[in-house]
């Protein structure tokens, strides 16, 4: 029965949480109140603040859903080759396409905007969301150092550096909606061959 429960209720969370995501993007998180993703997901208002204590954990929580998803981008360039070049190259074109879908770059301008008014809010989220993605890289730059391949820099440095790359594009896309130019994909890849070469992996 327990197990059952749990079950339950792990499907009233993603639930809870899809409705919130769609609501946060279209009506903007100001707007979106606890009852509207009640009435969409089902539920109870007693469900969410036992899963999410208020709209802010909320909002956490629809984030790093987004954030999860990275480290699965980071498994799946991983898979079938050992090689860093194929592998950040792979990687490169995986987190760029993610980070500037229309869905991420909504949320990004719901948590701007939110930061700018809860200094709090923007370090909580700083602290549950950019962790696991970037764990996740570190450990991979610290496989390859005791693999005994020469770098550079230290693992936190290339993967604060790495990462700080399609943040800036994310960041960029979110403010102008578009104005600022993209690179192509020849540009893309010759980018992450200049951090290859100064990471010394290339």
């Amino acid at each position: 029965m327990a197990e059952y429960e749990c079950g339950r209720l792990d499907k009233r969370r993603d639930a809870i949480i899809a409705a919130a995501r769609d609501l946060f993007i279209k009506n903007g998180y100001e707007r979106t109140t606890l009852g509207q993703v009640v009435e969409q997901a089902g539920g109870s208002l007693a469900t969410i603040y036992k899963l999410f204590e208020n709209k802010d954990g909320l909002l956490s929580a629809v984030v790093f859903e987004s954030a999860a998803s990275s480290e699965l981008l980071i498994q799946k360039a991983v898979a079938g080759s050992s090689d860093p070049a194929t592998i950040l190259h792979r990687l490169a074109r995986d987190l760029r396409d993610s980070f500037l879908s229309n869905e991420v770059l909504a949320l990004v301008r719901v948590v701007i905007a939110r930061s700018v008014s809860d200094v709090d809010f923007a370090r909580r989220f700083y602290e549950k969301t950019a962790s696991s993605t970037r764990t996740s890289l570190q450990d991979l730059f610290e496989h390859w150092q005791r693999e005994g391949r020469t770098m550079s820099s230290t693992p936190f440095v290339l993967t604060e550096t790495f990462l700080s790359m399609f943040l800036g594009d994310t960041h960029k896309e979110a403010i102008t909606h578009g104005a600022a130019p993209q690179l192509s994909p020849e540009e893309l890849d010759a980018r992450t061959d200049l951090f290859l070469r100064g990471a010394g992996l290339l």
